[in-house]
Order: C-alpha cells, then sequence, then structure tokens
C-alpha cells in the first residue's frame, strides 16, 4: 500500500500544495521519519545524447536535466546537472539517486528518491537529506538516433519534494 507522506504534507503546507494533492509515495522512494522543507515544481527538459551502446548501437543516452523551479506559480530556482537544485536564495543540493518507481505512463520518466551528498549556501534547501521526484510528465526519449553526440531535449515536469532527517 503506498505511503500517504504526501497528504500529511498537503495538510502542514496547503499554500503549495494542489499538484502535490493527488501523490501517492510508493513505497520504494518513501521517506519515512523525515520532516518536509520544501516542494517545488519543475518544468524544462531532460536532455539525451545519442552514443554507442555496449553492443555498438547508436541509443540515446540520458546526459542532463534543465529545469526552472516553481514555488506558487513564481521562479525560485533551476535543477540542472549533477543533479543539482539551486535557489534564489543562495541554498544548493547535489543529490544521488538511491531508489527509484515507475512513471504513471510509459512515457514519464521515473519517479525517484535522491540522497542529499552535498550542499552550499544558506536557504530553503538547507538540510535537505532526500529529495524525491514525484509526479512526473514527459521526458522519456522516443525514437531513433542517427549521429553520435546528436541531442534530444524532451520536454518533461515533475515535482520536487525536500526532506530532512528529524532532529
Amino acid at each position: 500500500m503506498p505511503k500517504l507522506t504526501t497528504l500529511v504534507a498537503a495538510v502542514l503546507f496547503p499554500v503549495s500544495v494542489p499538484w502535490m494533492a493527488s501523490a501517492q509515495v510508493p513505497d520504494p522512494i518513501a521517506a519515512p521519519g523525515e520532516t518536509l522543507i520544501a516542494m517545488l515544481h519543475a518544468e524544462g527538459a531532460q536532455i539525451y545524447d545519442c552514443k554507442l551502446d555496449s553492443e555498438g548501437k547508436l541509443v540515446w543516452q540520458f546526459r542532463e536535466p534543465i529545469a526552472t523551479l516553481l514555488m506558487d506559480g513564481k521562479t525560485v530556482g533551476w535543477h540542472y546537472a549533477g543533479p543539482s537544485w539551486e535557489l534564489g536564495d543562495g541554498s544548493k543540493v547535489v543529490g544521488r539517486v538511491v531508489a527509484r518507481a515507475p512513471g504513471t505512463t510509459p512515457q514519464d520518466i521515473p519517479w525517484l528518491k535522491l540522497e542529499a551528498v552535498s550542499q552550499a549556501g544558506a536557504g530553503r534547501l538547507t538540510g535537505a537529506t532526500t529529495i524525491q521526484r514525484l509526479n512526473t510528465k514527459g521526458g522519456v526519449a522516443a525514437g531513433a538516433c542517427e549521429a553520435v553526440g546528436a541531442l534530444l531535449s524532451v520536454p518533461y515536469s515533475a515535482d520536487y519534494v525536500f526532506l530532512k532527517n528529524r532532529s
């Protein structure tokens, strides 16, 4: 049965919740015992490189995300390679994927649980220990790549939940 972490967050933080209200966090990416510090919506693209795989076939390989981070409809920061999340208040977190759950459709990139591996600055993201990527729409590379080095930009959106250990 899915965790209802997001429902609790929706009750505690009603201002930023319309896009979070429907999310139920699957067990593999749940973060029990952690406290919500921020919920941000991302609009951007997943960037892919055309490369040779281990069998010598041309395939799209994920390169990096490029997205604007929004809160209450206003731009508050950026999401980019690392993966990194950086806010206008100077806070920055870099994460590492530790768990996945499938997206809602085959065209949606997976939902993720990431561990914060480094931080910089002071602000809203200070102290984040876990990042969840939820409610993904789009972002999956489709179609053949035909030349090594070609790039593909696939639009996506997602919700990012930043959590910290209770202390």
